[in-house]
């Protein structure tokens, strides 16, 4: 069964002092925290299990979601203590919790309706060649250059940009292969993989807000996309 893995480890620099004594992930929107829509999105796609990692007063987080029951879920935590790991590091210290299959990988501060039920039909038939599938959206005003270049369904790496990544892909554990623990990024390693052709992407073009700033998640409460 597909698992998914959810990045609520960080700090939040740019929502202070929202983030002063709440972490990122509990802030609210439209009604809930920020981090259980996405719990619901994935409970109501077929998930079941899935892992979080936990940093910046990670406790609250866990307290909060417990095992995850009342989503229909199982939760389980991967503690990184202060300061956490970067992202690269963070996934491969949870890699044990997430088994040898391919797993949705979420940022925690992205509010989207993308649906996950297409997250978990593309880590249940992702190529074996593949190594990761990105989801990619269209430039918002606060990251006019974007990340990635599309063409067919691949990431094309060196490419100028076209489309910024939205913090929603599928992985494959061996993308880690060869990396050791500690504080590393995981873009360049969806880069190097894209340069030996084995990342698949697509373009959504519905809602989705990165959640960076109080403006931002003003915006969200009022349904205006931002």
């Amino acid at each position: 069964m597909t698992k998914a893995f959810i990045l609520a480890a960080g700090r939040g620099e740019r929502m202070r002092p929202l983030t002063d004594h709440t972490p990122k992930p509990l802030l609210e929107v439209r009604g809930k925290p920020l981090i259980a829509h996405h719990l619901d999105a994935l409970a109501a796609a077929g998930v079941r299990e899935v892992v979080i990692n936990l940093g910046w007063l990670g406790a609250k987080i866990r307290e909060h979601f417990g095992d995850g029951s009342a989503h229909g879920l199982h939760i389980s935590w991967s503690d990184e203590g202060w300061p956490a790991l970067e992202t690269g590091g963070g996934i491969l210290k949870a890699l044990p919790l997430l088994g040898p299959e391919p797993f949705i990988l979420m940022n925690g501060d992205v509010f989207t309706g993308f649906p996950m039920a297409r997250l978990v039909s593309r880590a249940q038939a992702m190529p074996a060649a593949d190594l990761a599938h990105l989801v990619l959206v269209p430039n918002p005003p606060q990251h006019p250059r974007g990340d990635f270049a599309l063409a067919d369904g691949r990431l094309v790496e060196p490419a100028p940009p076209q489309h910024t990544f939205s913090g929603l892909y599928v992985l494959r554990p061996e993308l880690f292969a060869g990396c050791q623990p500690g504080h590393f990024g995981v873009v360049p390693l969806l880069r190097a993989a894209a340069r030996r052709g084995q990342v698949s992407a697509e373009l959504h073009e519905g809602q989705w807000s990165d959640v960076g700033t109080p403006e931002r998640l003003a915006a969200l409460q009022t349904g205006v996309h931002a």
